[in-house]
C-alpha cells in the first residue's frame, strides 16, 4: 500500500510539472522566418512608393520591397513578391477608386445600373447613382486597331459558355454590348497587350458580373487605353 502511494505521488508530481510548463502556441511551433524580399526596381516603383509613403526615388530598397509585399497581400495580388508590377499597380488603382467616390465621377450617375468601363485606368465597376454595386476590378480592353468602342451601349445578349469562332478562344460568361464586343472572362494575362475589342475580366470576376447584370443593362465606355507597356 505504501509503495502504491509513492508511485501515485510521483505520477501526480510529474503531471503537476507538465501543467506548470508554459503553453507553446501551435502557430509559434510551426512558424518559420519570412524569406528576405529580393525583388528589384520595376516600372511602377514611384507610384507604389508614393502610395506607401516611402521615399519616392524610383529605386527599390529592402524596405520598399517589404512594404510592397505587404500591400500585395492586402490587395490579394499573387505572387506577393514585392515587385512594383503593372498587376500590383492596376489592382491598387481599382482599390483607390473603390475607396474614393470622387474618382468615379467620370462615369455618369443614373438611377439604373451602369457598367463603367474606364479605358484610361483599365478598370470596370457598376454603380446605381453613385452607389457601387460591383466594386472596381482590373480589366483588359481592345488593343490598337481593335479598340473597345466608346460611348453608351446596352447589353443585348448573354451566353455563359460562349466560344469565339473568330479568335478560336473561349469567352466564359459573355455579355455582348456592341456588335461582337462583350464583357467576358479570360484565363490570359490581363496585364499585357490588349483584347480584340472585348472587355476582359478574370473568370471569377466575369462570373460575378454575369450574375449581377441583365439584358438591357447599360454600359458606358470612356477614356483611352494606355500603350502596351502601361
Amino acid at each position: 500500500m505504501i509503495r502504491r502511494r509513492r508511485i501515485l505521488s510521483g505520477s501526480l508530481t510529474a503531471t503537476a510539472l507538465l501543467l506548470a510548463l508554459p503553453a507553446v502556441p501551435a502557430a509559434a511551433a510551426t512558424a518559420r522566418p519570412e524569406p528576405p524580399c529580393t525583388a528589384g526596381t520595376a516600372p511602377y516603383q514611384r507610384q507604389l512608393e508614393q502610395e506607401l509613403r516611402r521615399p519616392v526615388d524610383g529605386v527599390q530598397s529592402p524596405e520598399d520591397c517589404a512594404a510592397i509585399r505587404q500591400l500585395q497581400r492586402r490587395l490579394g495580388v499573387s505572387p506577393a513578391d514585392g515587385l512594383a508590377s503593372l498587376r500590383t499597380y492596376r489592382t491598387l488603382v481599382a482599390d483607390q477608386v473603390r475607396r474614393d467616390p470622387a474618382a468615379r465621377r467620370s462615369c455618369p450617375s443614373r438611377a439604373y445600373r451602369v457598367v463603367c468601363v474606364d479605358l484610361t485606368r483599365q478598370i470596370l465597376w457598376v454603380q446605381v447613382n453613385r452607389r457601387l454595386v460591383f466594386s472596381p476590378v482590373p480589366v483588359r480592353t481592345g488593343r490598337d486597331g481593335l479598340e473597345t468602342r466608346r460611348g453608351w451601349h446596352r447589353i443585348y445578349w448573354k451566353h455563359r459558355d460562349h466560344f469565339s469562332t473568330i479568335y478560336d478562344v473561349p469567352m466564359p460568361y459573355a455579355q455582348f454590348f456592341d456588335g461582337g464586343q462583350a464583357l467576358h472572362g479570360t484565363r490570359n494575362d490581363l496585364f499585357s497587350s490588349g483584347s480584340g475589342g472585348c472587355v476582359n475580366l478574370t473568370v471569377p470576376d466575369a462570373k460575378r458580373l454575369y450574375a449581377l447584370l441583365q439584358k438591357g443593362d447599360r454600359v458606358y465606355v470612356w477614356g483611352t487605353k494606355p500603350g502596351t507597356g502601361g
